[in-house]
C-alpha cells in the first residue's frame, strides 16, 4: 500500500485546513486509515482513525471536537478536516493504513505533510 498525503501549509491560529491522503496498491489488505503527527522534538502521536465503512472513528483527546476524519472509498482517499487550529497542532502529519482499526502499530505510512499554525 502506498500513501500520498497533501494539504499541509501555514495557517493562523483559529483557522482551518483539510489534509488529504490518497491510497493505492493493495488497499483492501489494510482497510483502516489513520492520521498521526510528530511535532519538533516530540514523539509521533496518534490523531485520528477510521474504519473501512466509516462507521467507526477514533480521536485523540487533544483534537476531539476540532478535527474530523472521513474517507471516500471510491477515491481511496482519507481526509482530516482540522478546525480551530492551535499553535500546538504544528507538526508533520502522516497518514497510515492498517489491517485493523487502532491507534498504534500501523502497517503502512505515507511521507508526511507539514502543518504550521502561527499564533
Amino acid at each position: 500500500v502506498q500513501l500520498q498525503a497533501s494539504g499541509g501549509g501555514l495557517v493562523q491560529a483559529g483557522g482551518s485546513l483539510r489534509l488529504s491522503c490518497a491510497a493505492s496498491g493493495r488497499t483492501f489488505s489494510s482497510p483502516a486509515l489513520g492520521w498521526f503527527r510528530q511535532a519538533p522534538g516530540k514523539e509521533r502521536e496518534f490523531v485520528a482513525a477510521i474504519s473501512w465503512s466509516g462507521g467507526s472513528t477514533y480521536y485523540a483527546d487533544s483534537v476531539k471536537g476540532r478535527f474530523t476524519i472521513s474517507r471516500d472509498n471510491a477515491k481511496n482517499t482519507v481526509y482530516l478536516q482540522m478546525n480551530s487550529l492551535k499553535p500546538e497542532d504544528t507538526a508533520v502529519y502522516y497518514c497510515a493504513a492498517n489491517h485493523v482499526l487502532g491507534i498504534q502499530e500501523y502497517d503502512y505510512w505515507g511521507q508526511g505533510t507539514l502543518v504550521t499554525v502561527s499564533s
